[in-house]
């Protein structure tokens, strides 16, 4: 066994005996469970939303985007800097609102705010799905980084079963308190790496950054630009308006929110958050660095190039560091949305069909799901073969179709009806599973249109549909719908 195995193996086994401890001096209720108690002050709060962008995204995906389209892959950091300022004004809103009315998930808020248990069923079901292949990129990476920083002694495959039960484990044991305290282990180890071998890496084989840069326009001119067509302009414009607002459509993070003790918390995040995401230039300095040292990656094996110019560059035991950052940045997020899915399930979609189940018993339910949630993740981890971006960028726009509905509901004088809120979700739900299956582009569907206008994101098409769905819906049937109560309303101040 090698040295980076071992200090891998050691990292997985202090993340879950962290996860495990977590449950100490806590009733783990379905309350403590699913939002820790609404207990959680602002570094946690922080670490479980603001942190959650080093995922085992940040490692791979990000490097992989810079390696293989360069300029279009900063369209991460515009739709983070974006998201960060709406929440300023969001999640106050809708923590205020949770706490009143002691919801504990995304589909508990729209089946309150529209007093729909059909909704809020719906809303479960699209987080579900959504998740789903979110939780498939955390172990499809993870994966990827144990069996490369190995280098090789452990396959994908086993280490994606032993990840699996790691996460199931703990997530069972502690919910949100053991995500929570992972979470601090996960972002010290990911700050420090990334920061290292970001500024390393450039120095080692160009002299500096700048100096990289020029090498690579040199060997592949305008390569670090946005380019006029494909991922122009017009779609880093769109990709970046409609992940930011899907950023917190998400139902992990969505319902992270209610585990807050105030909403003056939020706005603390929403200030230092962006400083915190700038640390993923690092990211993309490893990708760009590896395009002259790590040639030939074409498709998914392009998610490799951080772990390769890594293994290339450092001895075993440095890897071996590495290799554990992106473990966690794995079994973390992998954790929240394994929670998420299966509370989602048991409380939003089982629970209205059983009135008389208690909360003790949903909460058995949930962590039994857990398990199941996470047998077919790994099944379809090991039969898929998208890349770690196109699998989130997927997952963004099913959750995205959410917004429309949940800022109706905030407005003081909301005119959207539950039908018309159903309607519009089902529509942009329908229009992205049929542009995912068919791989449909802009381009494709209309093929006459500008340039311009074919490069946007197809998932704009979905949210646009979706809103002309829920306004004609919602002006048809507000005559026959109850008004909401004026106190039902929470405006964005």
């Amino acid at each position: 066994m090698n040295i980076a195995l071992v200090i891998i193996f050691a990292f997985l086994l202090l993340a879950v005996a962290m996860g495990i401890r977590a449950k100490k001096g806590h009733d783990m209720n379905l309350e403590q469970w699913t939002v820790g108690g609404r207990g959680f002050g602002a570094v946690f709060v922080f670490l479980l939303m603001a942190g959650e962008i080093y995922t085992t995204f940040t490692f791979l995906g990000g490097s992989a985007w810079a390696y293989g389209k360069g300029g279009p892959a900063l369209y991460i950091l515009g739709y983070m800097m974006l998201a960060y300022a709406i929440s300023y004004y969001l999640l106050p809103a809708v923590w205020r609102y949770g706490k009143e009315k002691n919801l504990l998930s995304q589909s508990d808020f729209f089946a309150s705010k529209y007093n729909s248990q059909a909704l809020g069923i719906i809303v479960a079901l699209v987080g579900v799905l959504a998740i789903v292949p979110y939780i498939i990129l955390q172990f499809k990476g993870l994966g990827i980084i144990v069996s490369q920083a190995s280098y090789g002694t452990i396959s994908p495959t086993l280490a994606i079963w032993i990840g699996a039960i790691a996460v199931t484990v703990y997530v069972m044991i502690s919910g949100i308190h053991g995500s929570a305290w992972t979470a601090v282990l996960k972002d010290i180890m990911i700050l420090i790496l990334v920061m290292i071998i970001g500024l390393y890496l450039p120095f080692h084989y160009y002299g500096g950054i700048q100096p990289m840069f020029e090498a690579i326009d040199k060997a592949h001119p305008n390569f670090v630009t946005i380019p006029k067509q494909g991922l122009s302009i017009s779609w880093f414009i769109s990709t970046v308006l409609l992940t930011s607002l899907g950023f917190y459509m998400w139902p992990h993070t969505f319902g992270s929110a209610f585990s807050a003790k105030s909403e003056k918390v939020f706005r603390k995040n929403a200030a230092i958050s962006p400083i915190y995401a700038m640390l993923l230039l690092f990211v993309f300095f490893v990708g760009f660095a590896a395009i002259l040292q790590v040639k030939g990656l074409e498709g998914a094996d392009q998610d490799l190039s951080l772990l390769k110019l890594s293994i290339k560059t450092f001895d075993p035991w440095v890897v071996g560091f590495i290799g554990a950052a992106g473990l966690l940045t794995a079994l973390v997020p992998g954790s929240m949305l394994l929670m998420s899915a299966a509370t989602l399930l048991a409380r939003n979609v089982y629970k209205p069909f059983a009135k008389n189940a208690t909360d003790n018993q949903i909460m058995k339910l949930a962590k039994y799901l857990v398990p199941v949630i996470s047998l077919l993740s790994v099944y379809l981890t090991l039969n898929g073969g998208n890349t770690i971006v196109v699998l989130l960028l997927m997952g963004y726009s099913f959750v995205t179709q959410l917004f429309p509905a949940l800022i109706a509901s905030l407005m003081k004088n909301n005119f959207v009806t539950k039908q018309g809120a159903m309607v519009g979700i089902i529509v942009g739900e329908l229009t992205v599973l049929y542009v995912t299956i068919t791989s449909s582009t802009v381009g494709t569907l209309f093929p006459s249109l500008p340039q311009m206008v074919k490069d946007l994101n197809v998932g704009i098409i979905a949210l646009i549909l979706n809103i002309v769905a829920m306004t004609i819906v919602s002006v048809v049937t507000q005559k026959y719908s109850i008004p909401l109560a004026k106190k039902e309303a929470t405006d964005l101040e």
